[in-house]
Formats: C-alpha cells, sequence, structure tokens
C-alpha cells in the first residue's frame, strides 16, 4: 500500500493514525497538562491519553473492517468515554468524519470528510477560529488539504502541508484571549499561553503525516 498517494487509505491506515496519534499524545501528555493547567483544569493531557488509549482496547475488541467503521468506533469511543470538553469535540469530529465519508478514500474524499468533521466541532464549541481553541489549529490545515485537492499535490506532501498549518496554529494561539471555553474565564491572562486544544490538534495531525510518510 502507497499511503502517499492517497490510493492507500484504507482501514489500515486509519488504525495507523489512531495509533501514532496515541503513542505521539502519551509523549506529549505532560506537555498538554502543563499547557492546561496554566489555563485550563490541567487533565487535557491526561484526558486524551486515556482516551486513545481506550480507542485502541475499542479496536482491539472490535476490529473496524472500513475506514468509515473506525472513525466513527473512535469517535463514539472517545465521546463516552473522555471526560471535559476534549472527548465530545474530537469524538463529534471523527464520527463526523466517518458518517460523510465516501469510499474509495482519495485524498479529496478525505479533504472533504475532515472539513465536515471540523465544521461539527465548529458547531458544538460555538467557536470559530480566532477563539484560542483547537480550531486555531485544525481550520488551517482544513484548508491546506482542500487547496492540495485543488492543485493535485500528493496526499503525503497534502499531510505534510496540513500538520505544519496545525502547528503554525497551535503557537499562534500563544498572544490570542481565549473567547470560548474555560480558559475565556481568565480574560486577559489567558493571552502569552498556547492553548492546549490546538496543540493537542498539532499532534494529531502530526500523527497523520507520519503515517502518510
Amino acid at each position: 500500500m502507497d499511503r502517499g498517494t492517497g490510493e492507500g487509505m484504507d482501514t489500515a491506515f486509519f488504525l495507523a493514525w489512531f495509533e501514532d496519534a496515541g503513542r505521539l499524545v502519551r509523549l506529549q501528555r505532560d506537555r498538554l497538562t502543563a499547557l492546561d493547567a496554566a489555563i485550563g483544569d490541567a487533565d487535557h493531557g491526561a484526558n486524551l491519553d486515556r482516551g486513545f488509549t481506550e480507542v485502541r482496547q475499542a479496536f482491539a475488541e472490535w476490529p473496524p473492517a472500513t475506514p468509515v467503521q473506525a472513525l466513527v468506533s473512535a469517535g463514539t469511543t472517545l465521546i463516552r468515554r473522555v471526560g471535559g470538553a476534549s472527548g465530545p469535540l474530537y469524538g463529534s469530529a471523527f464520527r463526523q468524519m466517518g458518517k460523510s465519508m465516501d469510499s474509495p478514500v482519495t485524498l479529496a474524499v478525505f479533504a472533504a470528510a475532515f472539513e465536515s468533521g471540523v465544521r461539527a466541532v465548529e458547531r458544538l464549541g460555538k467557536a470559530a477560529q480566532g477563539d484560542k481553541t483547537m480550531l486555531d489549529a485544525l481550520v488551517p490545515a482544513s484548508r491546506e488539504l482542500t487547496r492540495a485537492v485543488q492543485e493535485e499535490i500528493a496526499a503525503r506532501e497534502a499531510f505534510e502541508r496540513a500538520a505544519r498549518a496545525a502547528e503554525e496554529g497551535a503557537r499562534a494561539t500563544i498572544p490570542l484571549r481565549a473567547r470560548r471555553g474555560r480558559a475565556s474565564y481568565l480574560g486577559e491572562r489567558s493571552v502569552g499561553h498556547e492553548d492546549p486544544g490546538a496543540a493537542s490538534a498539532a499532534i494529531i495531525m502530526a500523527a497523520l503525516a507520519a503515517v502518510a510518510s
């Protein structure tokens, strides 16, 4: 399977994505917790780590047969098993991706499904890019995927671009004042801190790029 072309985004690709995302989240758990301690509940790293562990367990118990099943299973597990806001938000994104995904999963199909997932986060969180949330990483990543489809870029490069955009978006939250979520209660004190949700979104996109390569 050539995962860099977009033709090989089969079930194994998505299982590998969640596996690597879980691995990277575990490696970055303390950093995510530290970021959340500054402007949130100090549980983002632990919650996400537990969430991806639960996703891995769900896959082991009921192995997905299709990309749609993998995404819906992961999303449902995160919604049911993860506390705080991250479980429902990421869970809704993955579930919506799965529900809106066609087969075979080309880059164009993935990009459209990803955009649908981002819209689900916007609706649930009642937030937008610039509010200092995970959307500050997810929206730029989605735009890069759409642009890559328009430019007929290979999936490997498209995912690398999306990962870079997500990382840049996460860093760009540092000078922002939070307008949504628990951090918004801090007002000006939220300025100067990277948003933990944007940071974890960048990690998940980095995992996607790594699997595609």
